[in-house]
Formats: C-alpha cells, structure tokens, sequence
C-alpha cells in the first residue's frame, strides 16, 4: 500500500506512525490509536539513544502490537499514511523533510518553532498535507473561537492578559497554546501580535499601553496547561478559561486531525480547519 491510501470508508483504518514514541505523548497517542476502531499503529519512532528503542510500542499496555521502536524514520513511516510529531522543533523539521520524500502526511503538535522554521513547515505543505496547531485539543480551539468573538467586542475599554501555567519540564515559554491565543485576539482587533505583546515585566514600567496584550507565564509541578485570557475593564472583568487535567484531550485531538486529512494530498492547516471553526 502507497502512502496516503488508507481509506476508512472501505473499512481500512488509518495507518499512523507516531514519533516520540516512548514519552508521555507519545504513549498517550499510542493508547489512543489503539482505542479507536478505525485507527492503527504502523510505526513508532524515537531517539536512537531512548532505552526503548527494538521494543514493542505497546508494551507499556501489556499488549503486544507488533510494532517495534525504532529511530530510522523512514522505515518507521514507510507503512503508514501519516505521522503524528510532539517534538521538538529540530526533530520535527528533520522528520518533515522524510515524510515530504516519502509522500507521508503530518500532524503536528510540536511548539516553539521560529518563523523561518514555520516557512519551511509551509513550503514543505506544497507538496504533503499538514495540520499544525500548537494545541490539538478540540476544547482549546473552541476557547479560541469564543476568544476571537470577544477580542471584536471588546476591543476598547477592556486591558488584555494572557496567563498559563505548565509544568515544570515545559521549555518554551510562553507556550504555543499562549501564543496562538495572543494572535487570535490581536487579529480580532486588526492589530499584530508582534506590535502589541508585552512577554515582561519588572521594574518601573510606566501606565500599561491600552493597545498590549500581556502574557505571563507559571511553570510548575505536573500542571498539564491552564489558560486563561483576562478582559480587565472598568467595574467588571471576563475571564475565558481552559484547563487540560489529562493529555488524552490532545491525542483525540489529532486523530480528528489524521481523518480530516484522509483523502488530501497537499495543504497547510489548523484545527480551526478541521473542526470546522473557520466560518
């Protein structure tokens, strides 16, 4: 079977190879896969020097799938139709060059890239389909729908701050979640991220610039992901809230991801496109 064939609607499930495949993601994804009736495991990736390397993927379920851990990517991707990547940014761009060769679509969940990093993401999507979003969760991206309809209705008036809190193992900050928050409500209110974000603060700061938006960030403990946006006005305040108790919210989040790109060849997206949230 060539890549990108897998077709549930003749009852063939999705073959999904998943990299870091030894870590809490991964493992999380993994049980996921198995979970699902028109899902399965068809490779499994990881660093060469992980100690789980030649074993099964699924041993940690007590279940024998028969896939082996492996670090050569392209034989972990070469049976499956898509790779599902929560990296780092120089793995993923590294696994993104294979899966372009090979014709293998991409889910990425991965956080912290530069822009030129996102550029390469984009060039590569020309030639595979690719959803990228720094938080899969389908909770999380309907917050940041609500959260673009706020920013338009209270554009004036209203101080903007960012806050989420991660735990300790976290290594970028503010998170990609944040972030993609941050973009949302600046766009909403026809403005650039990168004019308007205040990241810190100490000192004598001066009166807070009515146009910012602010971000601060907690790092602590097993904290999975809070985040909340604070619309801080005069006799009232909002407060939209998320806040993730389980990892298993981002791995259901991007099967929904890997069926949406069933069928497609090329493209870039995000889970706006796959829940149906653009309108």
């Amino acid at each position: 079977m060539t890549a990108n064939s897998s077709s549930p609607a003749t009852g063939t499930p999705h073959k999904i190879a998943v990299a870091g495949a030894s870590g809490r993601m991964g493992r999380m994804l993994i049980e996921a896969i198995r979970a699902c009736d028109d899902c399965v495991l068809a490779g499994a990736l990881d660093q060469a020097s992980s100690p789980a390397i030649a074993s099964d993927a699924s041993a940690f379920l007590g279940f024998a799938s028969g896939v082996a851990i492996t670090s050569d990517l392209a034989k972990a991707i070469a049976p499956a139709s898509v790779l599902i990547d929560f990296t780092r940014p120089e793995g993923t761009l590294r696994h993104l060059e294979v899966c372009r060769e090979h014709g293998v679509n991409l889910v990425i969940g991965t956080t912290g890239f530069t822009a030129a990093q996102k550029a390469e993401i984009e060039a590569a999507s020309r030639e595979i389909a690719i959803v990228m979003a720094p938080n899969m969760s389908v909770g999380v991206n309907v917050t940041l729908k609500l959260l673009e309809m706020a920013a338009k209705a209270l554009s004036t008036g209203y101080d903007i701050e960012v806050i989420e809190a991660h735990h300790r193992h976290k290594v970028d900050a503010p998170s990609g979640t944040a972030l993609k928050m941050g973009e949302v409500l600046a766009e909403a209110m026809g403005r650039s991220l990168e004019d308007c974000a205040v990241y810190t603060r100490e000192g004598e700061t001066g009166p807070r610039d009515p146009s910012s938006i602010g971000f601060a960030t907690i790092r602590g403990g097993d904290i999975v992901g809070d985040h909340t946006v604070l619309f801080a006005g005069t006799g009232e305040r909002i407060e939209i809230t998320h806040k993730s108790s389980s990892r298993a919210t981002y791995a259901q989040g991007s099967l929904r991801a890997v069926r949406f790109l069933e069928g497609r060849k090329q493209g870039l997206y995000d889970m706006f496109d796959v829940l149906g949230l653009r309108a």
